[in-house]
């Protein structure tokens, strides 16, 4: 195979491509979408980290307002947790709508994450938004096909294929130099895009400027890269294996029909199929009986307390919990908010791992589908995947723990054990600069090791892809026709 006559099969595929009228329409409409998708994008972001971040700072706001108060009224006062958006959701807006962005923290109680964009909108949003990342998962594949399905069938027909073959040019040559030169105008699409991504970037995402922010876009823009090589070969060879024009260009809106619509949806529900969630009832119901069974702290005649109590009076040689040196009730709180989150985390893991199930079913999938490949390592990579909206869960809760705890703390070492028990009043109260003492939270993206980690089975996806389409096109050289 000489490298000189594939370059001349790219650059003359390229030059009929580009000298259509057609493609300059297309061409136009495509960065036409892609300002749209860019401002569109960067504006949603600004919009909702401004949203959040002034939610969050009023969260904390009415948290310090308190005045002196009991410990553990505060801890059942709570707080907010917002989740913010990934910088590089300007580019991928993944699970950001569906997955929710705002969970209010409270003691003995792990709520659930709420008030996602898919909760207010209408039913459009099931039709997908119009995002930079979808002009390349699924718009531009459909130009590479209208601008390569005639690239060699149409030869075929005029008879320009015999010519090219009795001159010496080869199958391998023909089909290399084709698929370059498709690539290769897919980079004028595709150059744009990351070009507003890029710009985007510097001006709007310092905030995740420490997390691997260009090494994640290096990686998404070397998946993309891979992925219209896949297309645009694919494209040349059902040209290449088909005897029209027409069949070609048929066979190929098929297959972008099962990659993007059939295969996804049938994925998803083999996924929901063999691996059931509870409802959210069943879920609550589960943790509650465990907790009763266990032991219920706000339950005054509960077996597993009383031995508890008999236990540390024993330790300390006293008779009554009010000659310890520390506010028992406090004591209590500690060690139920120690059962009731070990009991939910375990719980909340065998939920998440039914996710992750379903989950692997459309990952594995993408063994056969290139389209969910770049999908997965695009999410993941931007920082709007599953994953991380699991890992934003885990530091809410780890947060509300900490605040739980650092509230019985408080109740422990500075309400006396001698008075009555209870909250009420201003007898059982301390000072509201402890309030203060205790950190805001404050969301961090996903650490770049474990997205490497969830986007590992797309990679390897999108590497043997790759493998598979050199082969592909092997294949195709030895046995295809000129007639």
């Amino acid at each position: 195979m000489k490298w000189t006559n594939v370059r001349l099969f790219a650059m003359n595929f390229w030059h009929n491509a580009t000298t259509l009228k057609t493609f300059y329409f297309l061409y136009l409409i495509f960065i036409l979408l892609t300002a749209f998708a860019a401002v569109s994008g960067i504006q949603n972001h600004i919009t909702q980290n401004d949203i959040r971040e002034e939610h969050q700072t009023k969260a904390r706001q009415s948290w310090e307002a308190n005045p002196d108060k009991h410990p553990h009224r505060m801890a059942h006062f709570g707080t907010f947790a917002f989740r913010i958006n990934a910088a590089l959701g300007i580019f991928d807006y993944g699970l950001e709508s569906f997955t929710g962005n705002t969970v209010f923290l409270e003691a003995h109680r792990q709520n659930s994450v709420n008030f996602s964009e898919a909760t207010f909108s209408t039913g459009m949003l099931r039709f997908g938004e119009l995002s930079l990342s979808l002009l390349l998962q699924l718009v531009l594949p459909l130009i590479l096909f209208f601008l390569g399905f005639s690239s060699v069938a149409k030869d075929r027909q005029n008879g320009t294929l015999k010519m090219l073959l009795s001159q010496g040019a080869t199958w391998k040559e023909i089909l290399f130099g084709k698929s370059i030169g498709l690539f290769t105008i897919s980079m004028l699409f595709f150059i744009p895009i990351f070009l507003a991504v890029i710009i985007a970037l510097l001006i709007f995402g310092q905030q995740a400027a420490n997390d691997f922010l260009w090494l994640r876009l290096l990686l998404i823009s070397c998946g993309y890269l891979s992925f219209l090589f896949i297309i645009s070969s694919i494209t040349i060879i059902v040209s290449a294996s088909t005897g029209t024009s027409k069949n070609a260009l048929l066979r190929l809106l098929g297959i972008w029909l099962l990659l993007v619509v059939l295969l996804p949806k049938s994925a998803q529900a083999m996924g929901n199929y063999w691996f059931p969630t509870p409802s959210k009832l069943a879920f609550q119901s589960a943790i509650e009986k465990e907790v009763i069974k266990k032991g219920d702290s706000h339950n005054p005649n509960d077996p597993h307390y009383n031995n508890l109590k008999d236990s540390v009076l024993s330790v300390h040689n006293v008779n009554k919990v009010t000659d310890l040196p520390f506010n028992y009730s406090g004591f209590v709180m500690r060690e139920g908010e120690k059962i009731t989150s070990s009991l939910y985390r375990k719980h909340h893991k065998k939920l998440i791992n039914i996710y992750k199930s379903q989950n692997d079913i459309t990952q594995f999938s993408s063994f056969i589908n290139p389209f969910i490949a770049i999908k997965q390592l695009s999410m993941t990579m931007s920082g709007t995947d599953f994953s991380s909206y699991i890992d934003f869960q885990n530091q809410a809760d780890n947060y509300r723990y900490q605040l739980a705890q650092t509230m019985n703390e408080l109740q422990m070492e500075y309400i006396s054990p001698k008075k009555k028990s209870g909250s009420e009043g201003k007898t059982h109260v301390v000072n509201h600069e402890h309030w203060e003492e205790f950190k805001d939270f404050n969301h961090q993206p996903m650490a770049f090791s474990k997205s490497i980690k969830e986007a590992f089975l797309a990679l390897i996806s999108i590497v043997l892809w790759i493998l598979f389409t050199f082969w592909l096109l092997l294949f195709t050289s030895k046995k295809a026709k000129a007639i």
